[in-house]
């Protein structure tokens, strides 16, 4: 098949974008498929090979069979371009429209948690009546985050709720207006990578031990910044509640095709649900493929898999009547 991926975009992710693209592309071609390659600039401008990009209700992109959205942050993994695909009548690999605004935006998603009872680290919305209070119970560090950004971009560790919460949030607002705060959690950071749409496999979880004093933008993506152990070093009790709470949060957030998810395992054995990635870095080296690598599927299969969900998922869509 003939598939679109796009890389790049408007958000402060673009370069990781072009990374997974690119990995995504080789990936594709390794499984038979053909490529064309769409570049976003960060004004937005889309090019295939220098040429402009033509968007058309009904008339495809590029003559491709599905796109590939390898896109991350705001106006890509929002559900922004999910919409734009959706009205070009095209399968495209990941979750939908919903899906994708939900789990991007920290505070929606961790609201919808809470009412499941699905464990998970405490949090407050900076603004909102009583969040100093708040912050001060919940101890430190505090985490302060833009609440619809990913990848570390933006985010402060907080040792007190003075001077330096005020600088955190300060920094966080500069990428978005709606900004959370989380409690400290001391547990190992594990992750698990999700694939599927009506059936879902969760891969074996594996523990994040970054080189640093904690996993920032830098030790994500730099040679050598994080060692990712597989499988992790917690009770097989515990990797099974990582897979099944995992599998959980994809169904509740309505996700579809792909989603990373990251968890704390606390030193009491508690398992907490930190958040769900549904576009993570898709590099071979990023952890989503890493982790289904060490379950026994390669990466060009992944591509090829993911494809196929998007596909399959496109002609259901197309039997229901609006």
């Amino acid at each position: 098949m003939r598939i679109a991926v796009l890389r790049g975009g408007r958000s402060s992710e673009h370069d990781v974008s072009l990374r997974s693209g690119e990995a995504v592309a080789r990936g594709l071609e390794e499984a038979g498929h053909e490529v064309a390659a769409v570049t976003i600039s960060r004004a937005g401008e889309w090019t295939c090979e220098g040429d402009s990009v033509e968007l058309v209700p009904g008339g495809g992109l590029l003559g491709s069979d599905a796109v590939f959205p390898a896109l991350h942050g705001p106006f890509g993994e929002d559900g922004s371009v999910q919409g734009l695909l959706e009205w070009l009548d095209l399968p495209y690999v990941g979750s939908d429209v919903l899906s994708s605004a939900v789990c991007m935006d920290k505070l929606t998603l961790k609201r919808l948690f809470a009412q499941a009872s699905i464990p998970q680290v405490d949090f407050v919305a900076v603004g909102e009546p009583g969040w100093r209070e708040r912050c001060e119970e919940m101890g430190a560090p505090l985490w302060v985050k833009p609440s619809r950004l990913g990848s570390s971009v933006g985010i402060s560790k907080v040792a007190t709720a003075g001077s330096e919460l005020d600088e955190a949030v300060e920094l966080a607002r500069r990428h978005d207006p709606r900004v959370i705060a989380e409690a400290p959690a001391s547990g190992r950071e594990v992750e698990c990578s999700l694939l599927g749409d009506e059936l879902i496999e969760a891969s074996m979880p594996g523990e994040i031990v970054a080189k640093g004093d904690w996993y920032d933008y830098e030790h994500k993506y730099q040679e050598g910044g994080m060692e990712l152990v597989v499988p992790p070093p917690i009770s097989e009790e515990q990797v099974r509640e990582v897979r099944e709470l995992a599998m959980t949060a994809f169904k509740l957030g309505g996700c579809s095709g792909l989603a990373r998810c990251d968890f704390f395992v606390e030193p009491d054995g508690a398992v907490l649900v930190n958040e769900i990635n549904t576009m993570p870095g898709f590099t071979e080296t990023s952890v989503y493929a890493k982790l289904w690598a060490a379950s026994g599927l390669d990466y060009p299969t992944l591509c090829d898999r993911l494809v196929t969900l998007a596909i399959e998922r496109h002609r259901r869509a197309r039997s229901y009547e609006f």
